[in-house]
């Protein structure tokens, strides 16, 4: 209890010494601190320094490339620097979604006939919209997580990608990303115009939201059978009856909606998108895994120095700390929560093909990129970001707690309810590739 109080003098001192505290009178001789720590302030502190820090993600090591002259753009006469970005990060043209929602930084060029293509990797977003100003980058950095850049559209002999840390945190560094520079994909009710009807809700997306709430003011093409989702159609300010989802049903092609032509490809590919919304929140959580246990760590170190205890002590409180973000990450990684489907499904694109013959395979030929899209997502419920640089960088103290609970989870030791949709066959198979392709996760 004492050490709590200390912990918490301490962070108080600190924000007062970097000016960042309200003083409020409650009562005769008592004064309340009330400490206003933004969450992007908080990030510039050690141990994260989110904007001075070195990164050295794609986009970054792109950028580095470009200013010494050791990688040049093509420029396109049609679709500018896109076509030669995609290549130089190794994103597919079939990651292509569509959203037509005005929710992002460039609304203005943002409408239902004109919307904004998203394209992906395991490890970067591209954002490109026909007339826009920017093309807008993001790439997870192993350690510090989502970094966020942009690239002018208009024709540069020396374009030059920079990096932003200001506006995207505002909407990228929220609950919705797990409160960490991260990734969101939202569903809304938007009207004709491309504005949400935000009166009606949004809905922050992703491997666990049922799916009649997902993909509003997105373009889906592809195959759900009796499955319905708020993609495809304009809502109504109408709270009783706010779209039609039949309307939207089942495209396998979007001519009528939007001009495709003036796109890479001719898809909003329903299997991207539903991969889409499963790894930007998995990032977010592999990240906030990280942050949790630096800053806890990094507290614990002032603690021990003032009470005089052996280097690399962490109280109760540090531990429940890092314990809670991990038990977070496990509980996504494993598909905890997971809505049912009723497959099957089916994509327009190639993406589901290419995206499976990526995947780390073990000798009985299991990866866990492999689809089902019957009654889940994947055959395997746990996410192929375990095989993520981000992953890997987790700080020893998380990789040890997650090894040890993976352990008891797949071994059924740990029987507990909350993982109950993992059957002795799907614990067996997961913890059989991980022991062949991940070997060193155990070596903890």
């Amino acid at each position: 209890m004492f050490d709590a109080l200390k912990l918490r003098y301490l962070n108080f001192v600190t924000c007062v010494r970097r000016r960042r505290v309200t003083y409020v009178v409650c009562g005769f001789l008592w004064w309340v601190p009330a400490i206003i720590c933004s969450a992007q302030e908080r990030f510039n502190d050690a141990p994260i320094r989110y904007v001075d820090a070195a990164v050295h993600d794609r986009v970054q090591l792109l950028a580095r490339k470009l200013e010494n002259g050791e990688h040049q753009l093509a420029w396109d006469q049609k679709y500018g620097w896109l076509p030669s970005l995609l290549n130089a990060l190794d994103i597919p043209t079939d990651s292509q979604t569509l959203v037509f929602s005005k929710t992002s930084l460039q609304i203005h060029a943002i409408n239902p006939r004109n919307p904004r293509a998203l394209y992906f990797n395991d490890d970067v977003y591209l954002g490109w919209v026909p007339g826009g100003d920017l093309i807008e980058l993001s790439a997870v950095d192993p350690v510090q997580g989502a970094i966020f850049y942009s690239l002018k559209t208009e024709f540069d002999s020396q374009p030059r990608i920079q990096r932003d840390n200001s506006r995207c945190l505002s909407c990228h560094a929220t609950g919705n990303t797990q409160n960490v520079p991260g990734y969101l994909v939202r569903s809304v009710f938007a009207g004709k115009n491309g504005h949400p009807h935000y009166a009606l809700g949004t809905t922050t997306t992703d491997h666990t939201t049922a799916f009649e709430d997902r993909f509003g003011g997105w373009y889906v093409t592809g195959e759900h059978g009796l499955m319905r989702h708020r993609g495809n159609v304009f809502a109504r300010n109408d709270a009783n009856d706010p779209l039609d989802r039949d309307e939207g049903a089942n495209r396998p092609q979007l001519p009528d909606l939007v001009d495709v032509s003036r796109y890479l490809a001719e898809n909003s590919d329903l299997v991207a998108l539903m991969v889409l919304e499963h790894q930007s929140q998995m990032h977010n959580y592999i990240t906030r895994a990280s942050y949790e246990t630096r800053l806890a760590i990094h507290y614990e170190e002032s603690m021990n120095e003032i009470f005089e205890r052996p280097a690399g002590t962490l109280s109760e409180s540090a531990e429940r700390r890092i314990a809670s973000a991990c038990e977070q990450l496990i509980e996504y990684l494993l598909f905890c929560d997971e809505a049912d489907l009723q497959g099957p499904l089916k994509g327009s694109s190639p993406f589901a093909e290419t995206f499976q013959q990526q995947g780390i395979r073990d000798s009985k030929g299991r990866s866990l990129r492999d689809l089902d899209m019957h009654q889940r997502m994947f055959k395997y419920p746990c996410s192929f970001l375990i095989h993520s640089a981000a992953f890997d960088a987790l700080p020893q103290r998380a990789l040890t707690y997650i090894a040890r609970r993976l352990s008891e989870i797949l071994t059924g030791t740990d029987s507990s309810e909350k993982f109950s949709h993992l059957s002795v066959a799907d614990r067996g198979a997961i913890l059989e590739h991980l022991s062949e392709t991940k070997p060193q996760l155990w070596a903890r």
